[in-house]
């Protein structure tokens, strides 16, 4: 029996008594290629440069649409811009909105011959085994595809990772002062009752994933006095951050942040040694009925080159051969970032319901609008 099911506060009939680690192994599926396999891949990566794809992408029509996971409409406009300097003249449409409706729109649009993106960038990473065995995704390799950590690629290239994210806690400098929470377990302190802001587990699978971190690490009784605190839920995974940096709430829990961060930002984000936090390879995949191939081949490129990954938000890098900023590790050498645990998670879609209701129990039904609007079956059409 885990651990976790032998703690004493842990829930003991119902739903509940299913969530163990062991059945996080039910429906597993690998994080990492393993060296045989990597041997077998067939293909060679990309050979063009950037600048000869840029002008291929131009003949070829010079469109590119894809369907970007996140939060709000104007959250990868700084992707955007930044793509369309470097490359004037293509026609990018990136439409923003939650994965988990993104990967059911494309799946409506596959079943209805309606096909809009080129490029599919998501956090629901079981979607992109399923699309693989599928057949649904072109198998192609990037230039630098063979310095991507292999936990982060498929050996075959129908999907590599093009960032690493991370989601913990975060506390504002001036509203904790001296007494700032060090560790998830200080967040059930009284003194910060009516001061956390978080984003709701039950509605996005990274902040669902690292409450069941916290749920197996510290019990049942530490969910129930985090319940107690009056936090704040919303829906999106920046309203913690927004909070915080907004000085409404002192502290932000399930949200992405940085440890590359000078010491003078007023927002640190918080990863301490031997507690959980939570890591993952957005994934992204060329789809083989793409209007426009080679423009969703220059931007998969862009995206791996090394000008790209060493401009990383958050210090980190998919590839081996890029130094983290600021001192800081490979995101794949944290332990308690559970990479390859968050895959195996997204795999059990049984076990991720679980998970959601039981947190339901806790903190209440999800309420609001979806924060990046609703688009209907066919954005950027």
């Amino acid at each position: 029996m885990s651990s976790f099911l032998s703690r004493r506060r842990v829930l003991t009939t119902g739903a509940g008594a299913a969530l163990g680690i062991g059945a996080l192994g039910a429906n597993a599926v690998p994080a990492a290629a393993s060296p045989a396999a990597s041997r077998g891949a067939s293909g060679t990566e990309e050979s063009r440069t950037l600048d000869e794809l840029y002008q291929a992408a131009l003949a070829e029509g010079g469109k590119l649409v894809i369907y970007a996971g996140g939060d709000t409409p104007t959250q990868q406009d700084a992707t955007k811009a930044a793509f369309l300097k470097r490359f004037p003249g293509i026609d990018l449409t990136l439409v923003v909105d939650y994965s988990k409706y993104h990967d059911v729109r494309v799946d409506n649009q596959f079943a209805t011959g309606t096909l809009v993106p080129d490029v599919v960038q998501l956090q629901t990473l079981q979607d992109f085994v399923r699309w693989k065995e599928q057949g649904r995704l072109l198998r192609y390799k990037p230039a630098g595809f063979s310095k991507v950590y292999d936990g982060f690629k498929d050996p075959q290239g129908a999907w590599v990772a093009i960032g690493a994210i991370a989601f913990s806690f975060m506390y504002s400098a001036a509203a904790v002062g001296s007494d700032a929470p060090r560790t998830p377990l200080d967040l059930t302190d009284p003194k910060w009752k009516g001061k956390i802001a978080s984003s709701y587990p039950h509605d996005d699978d990274a902040v669902l994933y690292l409450y069941s971190l916290y749920a197996q690490r510290y019990g049942w009784d530490w969910v129930a006095a985090l319940a107690a605190q009056d936090v704040r839920f919303a829906r999106g995974s920046n309203s913690p951050g927004d909070a915080v940096r907004g000085g409404q709430k002192a502290i932000g829990i399930g949200g992405s942040g940085s440890l590359a961060a000078p010491a003078s930002s007023p927002t640190r984000f918080v990863v301490a040694d031997g507690h959980p936090f939570m890591a993952w390879g957005q994934r992204a995949a060329i789809l083989k009925q793409a209007k426009n191939p080679t423009a969703a081949k220059l931007y998969l490129n862009w995206q791996l080159s090394t000008t790209q990954q060493q401009a990383s938000f958050n210090g980190w890098s998919v590839r081996t051969d890029i130094t983290p900023a600021a001192a800081l590790k490979p995101i794949w050498e944290y332990p308690d970032a559970h990479i390859d645990g968050f895959p195996r998670f997204m795999a059990d879609r049984a076990q991720v319901e679980r998970w959601k209701q039981t947190f339901a129990l806790y903190f209440g039904e999800v309420k609001g609008d979806p924060t990046p609007g609703w688009l209907g079956l066919h954005p950027g059409a």
